[in-house]
């Protein structure tokens, strides 16, 4: 009996999320996440760190980047609640967040683990992953505990 492409083994399943796609600047990134590291690129000339991963540094336009790894602790910057998702693969509602990193940097991300409703600025958050489907992990935070913010 032929399996019909449903029923094949190989077939992969659908991904959650959209899945960032990987490119030269951002492949040592997304390599450390398969074993869940965290890493921020670092300029060498200026020595700030830098989020997105890019090849150049955006602070003094310096080329030599090296690649360090994060605590990956932050704070709650702003934040949104999404409870009306447009991706029917995700479940509402959801925190979307800018987290500023004790590095320096600010990323957006989503903060998990969390009733939305208790998130709030100025509360301290940690990392956590979230699995793609071809072995990266995606960076999301988590609540630590503390909150030294005020209300959004």
């Amino acid at each position: 009996m032929s399996q019909t492409p449903a029923q094949s083994s190989e077939e992969k399943p659908k991904p959650r999320r959209f899945e960032p796609p990987v490119s030269p600047a951002t492949q040592a990134f997304w390599d450390a996440t398969r074993e869940q590291k965290f890493l921020l690129q670092w300029c060498t000339d200026c020595r700030k760190a830098i989020f997105f991963p890019r090849e150049v540094c955006p602070s003094c336009l310096g080329s030599s980047l090296e690649w360090k790894e994060s605590a990956g602790r932050g704070r709650v910057y702003t934040y949104t609640v999404e409870y009306r998702p447009q991706n029917p693969n995700l479940a509402g509602p959801y925190t979307v967040a800018l987290i500023d990193l004790e590095e320096g940097v600010r990323m957006m991300s989503n903060v998990v683990d969390c009733d939305p409703d208790r998130v709030s600025v100025g509360m301290d958050v940690g990392i956590a992953w979230e699995a793609l489907s071809d072995g990266r992990h995606l960076p999301m935070f988590a609540p630590t505990g503390s909150t030294t913010g005020g209300d959004q």
